[in-house]
């Protein structure tokens, strides 16, 4: 992957940005382009409880338990009133519902903002990726959307552990806006332009991370996890080099490097997800005991659609499927010895 590293953001001069989603990771990124800058980072919520811990005492408990906020971190109710003014949006809603949030108040976006996809899903009904929504509904060009994607798991960026993940974009010069201001002492951002693998590499990992949780649940050993994930990786990258991705892109930060975070993290919610599948909980339960939104789940069924449209074979998030529609049993997933490929862009 051609990428390249870029300046601390705060080299920068201050800036309003907006983040609309204040869960988890959307909390964990408003950090990030909050702390060691000085930039106004504001973040939309849906909850006033949510609105009220944020700046009244600089925390969100219920996503970020014991992390402390930045100052320059606050939040608000209103949605137009967070995108004022903001030169970057950045959007961490679930996948399913950017659509209608958009057409609530994307209208909100200032002209000339960046908007940033911090989303790793694609469209139930379109099969279309988070950056193809954002541009359909909100008429944007490419050159103003930005995809990010990496091994992140919020937890541990929330604790200021260091990591690294990816801006890509049509336009070189948003990546780099984007990836200045999300650049700090904990958290590095590198550009690439290849927005298509970069997307489908944050997609495509969690449902592989589906997949071992299930073996996981199961009670299968190291050997077989590190057999899915090697597969796995060959599977994702024949079906983004499908779609036009780079193949180097595919065993970068935002291909292998996030596939091996998310796979065995417990912290990871598309692992989670496989576990209690593993353990014999139906994807209707699964639901129910999950606190925030696996995004793997809802993309398995879409992007099988999209591999046959290519022609290409993805046993393991075939077996996946099965296992998620209760037509076969965990331990019966082996999705590893079902192809024979030994590299990733071996057909």
């Amino acid at each position: 992957m051609t990428s390249s590293q870029t300046p601390n953001a705060s080299d920068a001069a201050p800036i309003k940005i907006a983040v609309m989603g204040a869960g988890s990771w959307g909390t964990t990124f408003a950090k990030v382009l909050a702390d060691d800058s000085n930039n106004e980072v504001v973040l939309w919520a849906r909850r006033e409880d949510v609105v009220e811990e944020i700046n009244e005492e600089h925390r969100n408990g219920d996503y970020l338990p014991g992390i402390k906020l930045p100052a320059n971190l606050s939040a608000s109710l209103n949605a137009v009133e967070v995108l004022a003014g903001a030169s970057q949006v950045y959007l961490s809603v679930p996948s399913q519902t950017l659509r209608d949030n958009l057409k609530t108040w994307g209208s909100a976006i200032p002209a000339g903002a960046i908007i940033v996809s911090l989303m790793k899903g694609v469209e139930k009904d379109t099969g279309l990726r988070m950056s193809e929504v954002i541009a359909e509904v909100t008429g944007f060009d490419a050159n103003q959307i930005v995809v990010i994607s990496g091994p992140n798991l919020a937890p541990e960026i929330a604790k200021q552990e260091p990591t690294a993940s990816v801006a890509a974009s049509a336009s070189k010069a948003a990546a780099l806006a984007v990836a200045k201001a999300s650049t700090n002492s904990y958290f590095t951002t590198f550009t690439n332009r290849d927005v298509i693998g970069t997307e489908f590499g944050g997609i495509l990992k969690n449902l592989i991370a589906v997949a071992i949780g299930i073996v996981n649940g199961v009670g299968y050993g190291e050997n077989t996890k590190a057999s899915i994930m090697t597969r796995g990786l060959a599977e994702i990258s024949r079906f983004a080099v499908a779609y036009g991705a780079k193949p180097n892109t595919m065993v970068g930060l935002a291909g292998m490097g996030d596939l091996i975070a998310t796979s065995e993290s417990p912290l990871s919610r598309n692992h989670r997800a496989g576990e209690m599948l593993g353990k014999g909980f139906t994807k209707r339960e699964v639901l129910k005991r999950m606190q925030q939104t696996a995004e793997g789940l809802s993309s398995v069924a879409p992007i099988l659609q999209l591999a046959e449209a290519k022609g290409v074979s993805m046993p393991i998030v075939e077996q996946v499927l099965l296992v998620m529609e209760g037509k076969m049993a965990p331990k019966d997933i082996a999705p590893f010895l079902t192809h024979s490929t030994d590299t990733p862009l071996d057909e």
